[in-house]
């Protein structure tokens, strides 16, 4: 596939003269200012190269830029001005990673040489990240597939315990949960150095004896020492060591502090350990999340929560991606709102009221807004979506 290549200015005369010389070279588009930049990247990405003039109103080149570093990581980025000095060029290079710093005017062969350069620095990117996501994938697979031969009965609670922890996080509106489901999959792996009574035992509910504990209680720390050995691995395996830490500070590991100071991911699967634990033991839902609730301190009263939305317990929602125009009255929202500059617009755990969504819908006719935007919405009011109280 044909690399693309983004030139952003707000010089409209700059970017037809792109256009006349280098269109016969490579495939790109042109936006006229930051913000279309900016509207382009999210829209029409991945760019392998964006090209940026320095000085444009509102948002200079070097702010535009490292907006593309937040949205497009991998995209290679050039900065291209007619006011070069050294403190402009050493804070382009620290605040967007700027690959090329080309002044104005640049010979067309000058610049295409450096278009091309970006395009193969963006291509080594790829296939660098390419190959580490087959070596991190591969290394998972194995794991899984060892803790699956050797103790079928952990793969599966581990199986459902992924699912648990993946909606549980959806409904704190956590985007990107790849190291929280892997967390949950390789959460047992230390299981495989547990004698087959004392699994039984465990599974069954059973007192174990000390020497039964101590081999328990090491399980997470074995396939922590484990994991942390794989490229990328590493926030996986701090979770996976604070499995069953509790929230008050008490639990293992026991010289580590409570709190928020526990990864997130780390408190999310405690939740869903527990819970899985009480359902095999035969309690109903609304039964094991009472029995959780009784346990004070145990655990972070924001994944309680989630995890009650996600059982569906007294009130349902169902999680969906939607639009500015597309917001009603009655939804919550699952993330922060933000503009594609970066600026906050409303936090995420609010209620859309018909004030708020006229707000957004106004400030979405200045400014683009990252779309989409997951919201919460109740199953009734899902039902009920053309009644007249809804509509914002």
């Amino acid at each position: 596939m044909e690399q693309k290549i983004l030139f952003v200015d707000d010089d409209a005369n700059i970017l037809a003269a792109f256009r006349r010389h280098l269109r016969k070279r490579f495939h790109f588009d042109t936006a006229l200012g930051p913000e279309e930049g900016l509207k382009a990247v999210v829209e029409k990405g991945p760019y392998a190269v964006v090209v940026s003039d320095l000085r444009m109103p509102k948002m200079d080149g070097i702010e535009f830029l490292t907006h593309v570093k937040e949205i497009a990581p991998d995209t290679v980025r050039m900065m291209l001005t007619g006011h070069a000095d050294l403190h402009n060029t050493i804070e382009a290079v620290n605040e967007g990673n700027i690959f090329r710093f080309l002044t104005k005017p640049c010979p067309v062969d000058h610049l295409s040489k450096a278009l091309q350069a970006g395009i193969e620095q963006y291509r080594l990117i790829r296939a660098e990240k390419e190959l580490l996501d087959n070596t991190l994938k591969g290394s998972i697979k194995v794991l899984t597939d060892l803790l699956a031969i050797a103790n079928p009965e952990a793969f599966g609670r581990v199986s459902r315990i992924k699912r648990r922890v993946k909606d549980i996080a959806n409904y704190m509106g956590i985007e990107h949960t790849w190291q929280f489901e892997t967390a949950a999959l390789l959460s047992h792996i230390g299981f495989v150095t547990i004698p087959e009574e004392t699994l039984r035992k465990i599974y069954d509910g059973e007192d174990l004896s000390g020497e039964e504990i101590q081999l328990f209680d090491m399980h997470p720390f074995i396939a922590s020492d484990l994991i942390k050995n794989i490229p990328r691995m590493e926030g996986v395996a701090e979770i996976i060591a604070f499995q069953e830490k509790r929230f008050d500070g008490s639990g293992l590991p026991p010289d580590k502090p409570g709190g928020e100071n526990i990864p997130l991911g780390a408190r999310i699967l405690k939740v869903a350990l527990d819970f899985d634990s009480l359902q095999a033991s035969g309690k109903q839902e609304n039964e094991a999340f009472s029995e959780l609730k009784k346990r004070n301190g145990w655990y972070d009263p924001n994944v309680l929560k989630a995890l009650k939305m996600a059982l569906g317990i007294e009130t349902k929602y169902e999680l969906r991606a939607v639009k500015v125009r597309e917001l009603r009255s009655g939804m919550i929202f699952a993330q922060d709102v933000r503009a594609l500059k970066g600026r906050l617009l409303v936090a995420k755990g609010q209620e859309v009221t018909p004030a708020l969504c006229e707000r957004l819908k106004n400030v979405a006719q200045i400014t683009p807004v990252y779309e989409p935007i997951k919201v919460l919405i109740r199953i009734e009011d899902k039902q009920n979506s053309s009644s007249q109280n809804l509509a914002c």
